[in-house]
């Protein structure tokens, strides 16, 4: 019998995210971010029934500077991705690393009646939920 508690997805994300319109230069998100521990952007919803999207700073990397693209002249939802997966703040952290290794993903926005209330990714899973039970 597992007698381990469940840690959740609340208990490890980061709350502190950077919410960025689609239509921002890649140059503004980066200019006004004021959370890069959270390695992305959370692109927001147009409209109600839009999706959310997230860019990474890889995808910075791979979409904008490998491509010697300026910053300046690419916008956000050029190199997006859209829909985002996203989890819920009660998931099982165990889980999430499931629906990660799933989809090839490595953080993803969690999402509580219809609006971002942090972000999680493996190193908080690892560092805050893992590395936590241990002690």
């Amino acid at each position: 019998m597992n007698t381990k508690s469940i840690v959740r997805v609340r208990d490890v994300m980061r709350t502190g995210f950077d919410l960025v319109d689609g239509l921002n230069t890649v140059e503004d998100a980066l200019k006004n971010s004021k959370h890069p521990e959270a390695k992305c952007f959370i692109v927001n919803m147009r409209h109600d029934n839009d999706e959310y999207g997230i860019v990474l700073l890889s995808d910075i990397a791979k979409k904008v500077l490998a491509k010697d693209k300026s910053p300046d002249r690419v916008n956000v939802y050029e190199i997006m991705s859209k829909p985002v997966i996203s989890v819920d703040p009660e998931m099982d952290i165990r889980y999430c690393t499931r629906l990660f290794d799933n989809f090839g993903i490595n953080r993803a926005p969690v999402i509580e009646n219809k609006e971002v209330i942090g972000v999680v990714g493996y190193t908080d899973i690892v560092l805050r939920g893992v590395r936590d039970q241990l002690t």
